[in-house]
């Protein structure tokens, strides 16, 4: 994790001290539920709760016993044992490692996505009202980074809008999958724990049990969640990539809002550039690189093993902490963008009318010429208003073979934006009523 790209509350899920909380927590609720069934004493587990409760635990102090047991839970246990005392010995009964570190790792996971379903959230916020602000602002749509047909920048906001949407749904199915525990003992079989142990850690933590464990909680779950992750990070960038293609100098339909006394070059005073979205960009990489590390992990040896660990220790934080500004850094670009509707409709005019083509060569087909003629003709009227050689329109007036088909002000019908918006309320009812 590198602080720039971080917010503290996610940090603070990832860090050792919560760590070594969340697996108190585990241990404590276990020794409860064990001195219920009389395997340890029920004072006991009171004690643990007790001195558990008001200890600090020490990271360094923890990783100093590693570096000589080089095992990080037996590490943890023997320093639990030294603020417990004598009762620490009823501490991890019939439990092992993976029961600690999985059911831990599912509580951080959970956690996180809570905080992630709050960044979609703040952005789809965001989008809704500038949808909601440009909805009838008319613009170019471009195909190939081409002048296609007009649409409204409301429009781009609200195919963003819906995408966002999805992705939550996938966050919030991520959660369910991960959000499991397993207090299963050696290879998953209950043989020294009891199963009612689990059921009791799993609702004091808010977790589901994980039906079959082989005492590790199977991996395809995480791979669920981290792909979940990478399709997010993937519509941050398609959203980064279409303000930084609007912010270009010769196009200039939008921008990130540059504040008073910002400098965007070293050389060049005159210089705004895109740097949030082209952050984004970076930062939506990040996330997708952590995917294929999950799925890979899928695949353990028999039982158990632990290759998948030191993959986990570094793409749970990477990849949470980086979506998790992310969201937040494109949420604010979005509440912030400078739009400029002015632009949008001289950038939309600047090809001589040739955005209304599909409409003159529908006009000619239905007028009774093949398509093939009907393309033929309105290309080379196309073309020179293409190279700045006269307006479309006029081209078309000069041709005898589409003014033979149709009229003057038939020609002129054809060059209505109106006919390209009129089903925006549509759509617009169809992606934010009942929102």
């Amino acid at each position: 994790m590198i602080p720039r790209y971080a917010r503290p509350e996610m940090t603070a899920i990832w860090s050792p001290e919560t760590k070594y909380r969340i697996w108190f927590e585990i241990e404590a609720h276990a020794a409860d539920r064990m001195a219920e069934l009389g395997v340890i004493p029920k004072e006991a587990a009171r004690v643990i709760w007790d001195k558990g409760r008001e200890a600090a635990f020490d990271p360094e102090r923890i990783d100093e016993i590693e570096r000589e047991v080089k095992h990080d839970v037996i590490a943890f246990l023997t320093h639990l044992a030294e603020h417990v005392g004598e009762e620490a010995r009823f501490v991890h009964q019939g439990m092992t490692s993976s029961d600690v570190l999985d059911t831990c790792l599912s509580v951080q996971l959970t956690r996180a996505s809570d905080l992630l379903l709050a960044g979609v959230d703040r952005v789809l916020a965001a989008l809704k009202k500038r949808a909601l602000e440009h909805k009838n602002d008319v613009c170019v749509g471009r195909s190939h980074g081409i002048h296609a047909e007009p649409t409204t920048f409301g429009l781009k906001l609200a195919t963003f809008y819906t995408e966002f949407q999805r992705g939550r749904k996938r966050l919030e199915a991520a959660r369910e999958e991960i959000a499991v525990c397993a207090i299963s003992g050696a290879v998953g079989t209950f043989a020294n724990v009891d199963p009612s142990v689990e059921a009791h850690v799993a609702k004091k933590l808010g977790l589901a049990v994980e039906p079959v464990s082989t005492q590790v909680i199977p991996r395809d779950r995480h791979a669920a969640f981290f792909a979940a992750l990478g399709v997010v990070a993937s519509s941050i960038e398609r959203l980064a990539v279409e303000i930084r293609h609007l912010q270009r100098s010769e196009v200039l339909e939008a921008e990130e809002y540059f504040a008073k006394g910002q400098k965007g070059s070293s050389a060049m005073p005159h210089k705004r550039n895109p740097i949030l979205t082209e952050n984004l960009t970076g930062l939506a990489r990040l996330v997708r690189m952590c995917v294929t590390p999950a799925m890979e992990n899928v695949a353990l040896w028999h039982e158990r093993d632990i290759s998948h660990s030191s993959v986990e220790r570094g793409i749970g934080p990477d990849a949470t902490v980086h979506l998790d500004f992310a969201l937040h850094r494109l949420a604010g670009v979005v509440e912030n963008l400078a739009v400029y509707p002015a632009r949008m409709k001289k950038n939309l005019d600047s090809l001589g009318g040739l955005v209304f083509s599909q409409r003159v060569l529908l006009a000619l087909t239905q007028a009774g010429v093949s398509r093939e003629d009907s393309y033929a003709w309105v290309q080379r009227n196309a073309m020179p208003a293409w190279r700045g050689e006269g307006h479309f329109l006029d081209n078309l007036k000069a041709d005898k073979d589409v003014t033979g088909k149709l009229s003057s002000d038939a020609l002129e019908a054809l060059f209505d934006l109106g006919w390209h918006t009129k089903h925006v309320d549509t759509i617009f009812a169809r992606v934010f009523d009942g929102d």
